[in-house]
């Protein structure tokens, strides 16, 4: 739990605001989840400050693990904690805030997608556990997100190799109006998901802006 910890905050640190910007101006984004001082995520909602909340993080995934999501002292998964979120993530929609997921990979070997099929798997439990399917064990109770980011940090030399993309188009596949949204690495074009910018397959490109 340790590791995963530092995992998270390191992250978090690169990625805690967002922007980007569409045809309706800019938009901008927070990541949730990870600090002591934040405020729920309907204290953090209803700021009005934001037009997406992207709840940080689930950082375990593919590869024949169970996936778990950390959100460290907000909430205990082990326990089914977290379901309680369930209402404060209605609030934000109730108010026409996006609520997505942010998917951590590649950090040691906590998570990663390792074939096609393994990526076929994992947007399967996504699409029961967090989006418009069936589980009786979703971890944030039954509301339904709006979509997913990818968080992807990678160790430049010899990373695992991702299978993204496929991940994104399975998503896609269930329901093509899920949103998917990438926060790449500062410098451009991207190390690791640089080609996959390309694809369109991305709705949203968050800029960082450091804290």
């Amino acid at each position: 739990m340790a590791m995963k910890s530092a995992i998270t905050v390191t992250f978090l640190s690169l990625v805690s605001l967002a922007l980007a910007s569409d045809s309706d101006g800019g938009i901008i984004a927070i990541y949730w989840g990870q600090k002591d001082n934040e405020g729920t995520l309907a204290e953090v909602c209803a700021t009005g400050n934001y037009d997406y909340v992207i709840i940080a993080f689930l950082p375990t995934f593919g590869n024949g693990q169970t996936p778990m999501i950390y959100l460290a002292d907000h909430c205990d998964p082990y326990s089914n904690g977290c379901t309680g979120l369930s209402s404060d993530i209605k609030s934000c929609q109730d108010k026409g805030i996006k609520v997505l997921l942010s998917l951590v990979g590649g950090v040691g070997s906590y998570s990663d997608t390792n074939s096609t099929q393994d990526a076929c798997q994992v947007a399967a439990y996504l699409w029961n556990n967090f989006l418009g399917g069936q589980s009786s064990s979703r971890p944030l109770g039954p509301a339904v997100l709006d979509g997913f980011d990818f968080g992807i940090v990678y160790d430049i030399e010899g990373g695992p190799k991702q299978y993204w993309r496929d991940l994104a188009k399975f998503l896609k596949w269930y329901n093509p109006k899920v949103y998917i949204t990438v926060a790449p690495q500062c410098p451009f074009p991207d190390v690791w998901i640089g080609n996959s910018l390309t694809t369109g397959l991305f709705d949203f490109v968050w800029f960082p802006i450091l804290q």
